[in-house]
């Protein structure tokens, strides 16, 4: 009953949302852009819930509702689930975490186009990354397993159906500009979110990525990731998927029951924890210095490494304000 009150909420909070932009006069669509790309953000956590197998007993209720909840969003099912399980196995590893990892000093080098791509990319665009990964990883069937590519194909189906049927009938009864209006902008609110979620989740200058050899499961999973405190409507909206420590101590924990488990991670563990709020320094501390692998460090601004390029990140750090 937890799990499908979710659903309700999301729905609900989505329904709300598209009624804001249908009725909000055009200076106010932003706050309905930014109300309905959080409200939509709820689906993807149920799809998340369901690809872990804690969102019902019934594997193909799950594999079914996180089909539907992935669909609005464009995001392939199986895919992404995939992808989503070596990110757990393999947190904050070089090379091997599937979600991100910071670019090696020699490949942000090796070329000026990849480079300025880069500041870019983990700069002013990082906000916006995850549509970058979206794209890269979860419609190449050259990335997945033989064993995995009917069930791939079968979630592709499912997404090109939605754009093929959805799309149309968005643009048929509501022109193009419904189509931006209704769909794109919070589409993009939702990657706002998705893209500042994951940075925030295992990214900061004192959490190390390690090489293969060096890494260990229990410290990447228990110390390498965040706990942030969003305000209270973010959380409600997306399910506590920002309560992410005990997500990442036990991917079976249903949203629902992430608080409880991160109470208990306190008293027991919590020196180990690292916890913030959401914030201005936080998001310009990650924007600006958490740039490019270095095994001492951790991170390089790209400042330090190639600072004729760099005028994106001094832009950011100059403007950006150091608030808490």
């Amino acid at each position: 009953m937890k799990a499908w009150r979710s659903v309700a909420t999301t729905i609900t909070s989505y329904a709300l949302g598209l009624f804001m932009i249908a009725k909000a006069p055009w200076y106010l669509l932003p706050l309905a852009w930014a109300w309905t790309g959080t409200a939509i953000t709820g689906f993807f956590v149920i799809g998340h819930d369901c690809a872990h197998k804690s969102f019902s007993r019934n594997k193909l209720v799950e594999d079914i509702v996180g089909t539907l909840a992935f669909m609005p969003l464009i995001y392939p099912y199986e895919p992404w689930r995939i992808k989503h399980d070596r990110h757990h196995a393999k947190t904050n590893m070089l090379t091997g975490d599937t979600a991100w990892h910071p670019p090696y000093k020699n490949e942000f080098q090796s070329s000026t186009p990849l480079r300025k791509a880069m500041i870019f990319g983990y700069g002013p665009l990082r906000t916006f990354m995850s549509i970058g990964h979206w794209l890269i990883w979860h419609f190449n069937l050259e990335k997945f397993r033989p064993s995995e590519i009917k069930r791939v194909k079968i979630s592709l189906a499912c997404v090109f159906a939605f754009m093929a049927i959805g799309w149309p009938l968005i643009v048929y009864y509501t022109g193009i500009w419904g189509w931006i209006k209704f769909w794109l902008m919070p589409w993009l609110g939702y990657h706002f979110w998705m893209s500042t979620f994951t940075m925030v989740h295992h990214t900061a200058p004192h959490i190390p990525f390690k090489a293969p050899k060096e890494w260990n499961a229990a410290q990447a999973q228990l110390n390498g990731t965040v706990h942030c405190d969003y305000p209270r409507w973010i959380e409600i909206l997306c399910h506590d998927i920002n309560v992410h420590i005990p997500h990442h101590i036990s991917p079976r924990i249903p949203s629902y029951n992430l608080r409880g488990a991160h109470q208990s991670l306190q008293e027991n563990w919590g020196k180990y924890l690292n916890e913030a709020s959401w914030n201005w320094r936080l998001m310009k501390t990650i924007l600006t210095i958490c740039h490019v692998y270095d095994e001492e460090q951790n991170y390089v601004s790209f400042e330090e490494i190639a600072p004729e390029d760099s005028q994106p990140i001094a832009f950011l750090r100059k403007m950006m304000p150091d608030t808490a």
